[in-house]
């Protein structure tokens, strides 16, 4: 069989996207030996994320000649079984599709987006929903949300839960805030925050609440550090910032590769993750892994993930969000158990898991079930 995968997140710094295709890939190389798999590029080098053993091809960065010329070109030639892609599917496809839809947050909350954005969403993800064999989602919120907004067989709808990534381990605190303090110039104990640059993560709330445990706990000396990709809602975060009374103590990183952003999990004293709408959350499970204490909101998918591992808090509340990192500050005992509990927690997923799951669907919409019991000897074989 041959499974083609539109991989054109790679390189673009499009955060979970790209971790999330090019951790699957990986995975679909150890477990499935005997399938051809093909990836869709549009980034130079993007090849060298890519296992060795599959084909590539590029398509354009641009995303109207991308899905309506390049990858239905692609398809057509390269006569593959499926067609993998994340949201929007191209405008033609000559193979059954497969798509990943990790959150319908440009329907339930359009103001997080631009008005073309959340437009451009609607319109592309609903066509590409009804034409696709299955759609795959990582969590049972995001799965009850599709459902209720798309009039299709609940049959379709398959959830397979993200991980963190192999990389995310525990280090020595202050091994990694040696490598901070070298490569970034941030030195002392921080509050960490990792997400894009936009409104549905609430860095605004955070910043309210750390303010407020600053001037109620003079004695602590802790930054905060927003590690996350700028983008059109940036000028208004960063305004906020010099408004405020903190503004010497708050860092902007710009986005990081995940090599650096290991370091920051493990020099950070806890991860705060405000966000107002998650389809998952993996940086909980970053942070996690990393064996550090997490306090995150206590809506959408944020809890399925957290799962009592975490102390949650009502996003939409600065006072409550202060409260909880005041108590993970101050409190080690307390911040101790919640790096116990995190641990246990994220080595309950993995990405194996999550490509098995995948390639499940894959045999299944690609007829091919026969496929399924010699791939996984393979795997077997090889562990």
């Amino acid at each position: 069989m041959r499974f083609s995968v539109d991989a054109h997140a790679i390189g673009c710094h499009l955060t979970g996207n790209e971790v999330y295709i090019r951790n699957l890939l990986h995975q679909f190389a150890r477990l499935d030996a005997d399938n051809e798999f093909i990836a869709y590029l549009s980034k130079p080098f993007a090849e060298l994320e890519v296992p060795e053993r599959f084909e590539h091809r590029h398509v354009s960065p641009n995303p109207f000649r991308r899905l309506g010329f390049d990858v239905p070109r692609r398809v057509q030639k390269d006569r593959p079984d499926l067609l993998h892609v994340q949201y929007t599917g191209p405008v033609s496809c000559a193979a059954p599709l497969v798509v990943s839809v990790h959150d319908v947050s440009y329907l339930e909350h359009p103001q997080y987006f631009t008005r073309f954005r959340a437009t451009q969403l609607k319109l592309t993800v609903k066509r590409t929903i009804q034409r696709a064999a299955r759609v795959l989602t990582p969590s049972e919120f995001s799965r009850n949300a599709i459902l209720r907004h798309y009039a299709i067989d609940e049959r379709k709808v398959v959830v397979v839960p993200n991980a963190a990534s192999p990389l995310f381990r525990p280090i020595e605190r202050q091994v990694s805030a040696a490598a901070i303090e070298k490569k970034h110039g941030i030195r002392g104990p921080f509050v960490l925050a990792v997400g894009d640059l936009q409104p549905r993560k609430n860095h605004l709330g955070l910043l309210r609440g750390f303010a407020d445990v600053m001037k109620s706990q003079p004695q602590l000396t802790h930054k905060l550090v927003f590690v996350g990709k700028e983008t059109w809602y940036s000028k208004e975060l960063h305004a906020a910032v010099k408004a405020s009374a903190v503004a010497d103590r708050v860092v902007f990183t710009g986005f990081v590769d995940d090599e650096d952003l290991v370091h920051f999990y493990g020099a950070c004293e806890v991860l705060a993750f405000p966000s107002f709408y998650e389809g998952f959350g993996l940086p909980i499970l970053e942070a996690m892994a990393c064996a550090r204490a997490v306090i995150c909101s206590n809506v959408t998918a944020v809890p399925e993930v957290a799962d009592g591992a975490a102390i949650l808090f009502d996003p939409h509340s600065s006072a409550e969000i202060g409260r909880a990192l005041r108590d993970v500050l101050i409190d080690a005992e307390l911040r101790a158990r919640l790096e116990r509990l995190g641990t246990q927690r994220a080595a309950q997923f993995s990405w194996e898991a999550a490509a098995r799951k995948t390639l499940d669907v894959y045999y299944e919409v690609a007829g091919a079930e026969i496929s399924q019991p010699k791939a996984r000897a393979a795997a077997r074989s090889r562990v």
